[in-house]
């Protein structure tokens, strides 16, 4: 089993940058494949960005790519989520997720969750 931890949302202006964090618990981390999701208010949840279990593949979001970036630490049992020029339209509840297939979007193939971190951006 693994448990998930997010933290560095907060309330930042448009343009600016923000990086989260998920910490996971247990030995098992580097075998699964991570992903960021997101749900703003009255949303579904969405998905991100994604990341397979060495680091190596990463796959995003239309909406993100090119302003946002996944990796990860094996080592220190965490993922992260750099988001620059970051815009009204991405304030949300961020979520990290933990899935044993590479390259999923959906929240259902997800099977790890934590509890989220607020990330919103004012314009």
């Amino acid at each position: 089993q693994v448990q998930l931890v997010e933290s560095g949302g907060e309330l930042v202006q448009a343009g600016g940058s923000l990086r989260l964090s998920c910490a996971a618990s247990g030995r098992t981390f580097s075998s699964y494949h991570m992903a960021w999701f997101r749900q703003a208010p009255g949303n579904e949840r969405e998905f991100v960005a994604g990341i397979s279990r060495s680091g190596g593949m990463t796959y995003y979001a239309d909406s993100v790519q090119a302003r946002f970036t996944i990796s990860r630490d094996n080592a220190k049992n965490t993922v992260f989520l750099q988001m620059n020029n970051l815009k009204p339209g991405d304030t949300a509840l961020y979520f990290c997720a933990a899935t044993p297939r590479m390259g999923l979007r959906k929240v259902t193939d997800y099977v790890y969750w934590g509890q989220g971190t607020q990330v919103t951006v004012s314009s």
